[in-house]
């Protein structure tokens, strides 16, 4: 069994309509890489990153949702276990903005109580075709109590950002729990992803 090489695991979640990026969003945070050429996720698929935060090796495990009501079965049941929970739309798409509300309640029906949520929203490099006005971005936070950016992973702002953040409001009320079970366990929200290795 390898050494464990972190402290703490944190299960994020992306979540949000097809097409506003939440792929590009993660290939930006965990390689640093930009594609446009990206097809649509089929299903679920995952990412794995180290930090450090206040001392702590962080292991953040990402999952990337697909978008697609077809999917909605298979994703939602990845709700309950994520320690923090990315909500993205797209500034050029105000159906995807309009849609915010629909994915809030999933949060609210599937995904634990206290779990972290943030707003994104994404591809604000696009100014000229920007229909979602950052001020009604910073209103829904304001009003469901929850962070919001403005990002671009195609001109990496805010990205990094974004995920250290969460992580960091993440771990204010994680109070010493450290990772011991190597096992992956999606329903423990202390579980570690030890053996999986396909992404990191």
């Amino acid at each position: 069994m390898a050494k464990k090489t972190y402290d703490l695991l944190f299960k994020l979640l992306l979540i949000g309509d097809s097409g506003v990026g939440k792929t590009c969003v993660l290939f930006r945070f965990s390689d640093d890489a930009f594609n446009t050429t990206f097809i649509s996720t089929i299903g679920i698929d995952f990412k794995i990153k180290t930090v450090e935060l206040q001392g702590k090796r962080i292991k953040l495990q990402i999952w990337d949702t697909a978008g697609q009501e077809r999917f909605h079965t298979i994703t939602t049941s990845y709700y309950r276990g994520a320690m923090g929970i990315l909500l993205v739309y797209d500034i050029t798409n105000a159906k995807s903005f309009e849609n915010i509300s629909k994915w809030l309640r999933n949060i609210e029906e599937h995904a634990n109580e206290d779990v972290e949520r943030m707003l994104l929203g994404n591809k604000c490099d696009m100014e000229d075709m920007r229909v979602v006005l950052k001020a009604k971005g910073e209103q829904i936070a304001s009003e469901h109590n929850i962070r919001f950016f403005e990002t671009s992973a195609k001109a990496n702002i805010n990205i990094e950002k974004a995920f250290l953040t969460l992580a960091e409001d993440i771990l204010r009320k994680t109070p010493g729990k450290e990772a011991t079970n190597e096992n992956v366990d999606m329903n423990n929200r202390s579980g570690s992803a030890g053996g999986v290795r396909c992404c990191s």
